[in-house]
């Protein structure tokens, strides 16, 4: 039988899905040690479906380090990967050009192609720039806000307002976010995890990424539900705060029959999730959120 990439991704996605730990919400534990990001060899972050799958490996394998490498990769920077080692799946998007009958304008077809990484703790006598950093402890930022990271979400434009109302939500026809008092939150963590969720849905609106509108005839709920979970994960991580999803089991079992009626609706999502991301980082500079 044919390896079915499709397949074989929504697949991990749904075990994790099942064992209660979806793999875009455990990039981080209280030892992560730096980076949240996946990396290549080169230094360049992945994005999209590949944070997830790598994201995965990471936390089941207990991987601090952020960069990945094939094995010839791993060769070149002057290391071996360690015998018994497994790896990690990611995928390349890529497009060719196929004749078409009757016209003189090739047509570009799309392709999906896996290959194999191997994280830099599987690797041995690589530099050490590609060691993983030093644990660190958990970040609990208690219930007072933190002005850096008030500043981006200020920055991004939403209007966000605050009532007693104990419900956070984003209105698509006012377009405005709503979110409780911070005081209300365990922790502030919690507070700013709950907004980037929540911002990542703000970015859909017509005037932005016009996305709500382009997914109705999908099962929009539970697709938009996926973009708003992992874009958040991603802004978290960009802002380094650790995320705290309580979301409830209506939302795994929706997640979890979008996912097994179209297989590759995981991919699209995490190509919304990026874009979402890319829109709404763009506003902080990297060295600002460093500082933050």
């Amino acid at each position: 039988m044919a390896f079915d990439l499709y397949q074989h991704v929504t697949d991990t996605i749904i075990a994790s899905l099942d064992a209660g730990t979806p793999a875009w919400r455990k990039p981080w534990t209280g030892d992560t040690g730096g980076a949240a990001f996946p990396r290549r060899a080169n230094g360049e972050p992945y994005r999209g479906i590949n944070v997830l799958m790598l994201w995965l490996t990471a936390a089941d394998k207990g991987y601090r380090a952020a960069h990945w490498f094939t094995y010839k990769q791993a060769q070149e920077a002057g290391g071996q990967v360690r015998k018994g080692e497994k790896s990690a799946t990611v995928v390349k998007y890529g497009t060719f050009e196929r004749e078409t009958e009757g016209s003189d304008d090739p047509r570009k077809v799309p392709y999906l192609k896996a290959y194999r990484v191997f994280n830099a703790e599987q690797i041995d006598g690589l530099p050490t720039e590609f060691h993983a950093a030093a644990a660190e402890e958990p970040c609990n930022l208690g219930t007072a806000a933190d002005p850096a990271l008030d500043a981006f979400f200020a920055a991004t434009g939403a209007d966000i307002r605050t009532s007693d109302d104990p419900r956070a939500y984003y209105n698509p026809v006012a377009d405005f976010i709503h979110m409780p008092p911070i005081a209300t939150f365990h922790t502030a963590g919690g507070f700013y995890a709950t907004l980037a969720h929540e911002t990542v849905h703000w970015t859909g609106h017509g005037s932005r990424l016009d996305r709500l509108g382009r997914f109705t005839e999908r099962k929009a709920y539970a697709f938009e539900e996926l973009i708003a979970e992992i874009g958040n994960c991603m802004i978290c991580a960009s802002l380094g705060l650790p995320p705290d999803f309580e979301q409830s089991a209506a939302y795994v079992g929706s997640w979890l029959r979008a996912l097994q009626d179209d297989k590759r609706l995981i991919f699209k999502a995490a190509t919304e999730a990026q874009k979402a991301a890319d829109l709404l980082l763009q506003t902080c500079p990297a060295e600002e959120r460093a500082a933050a």
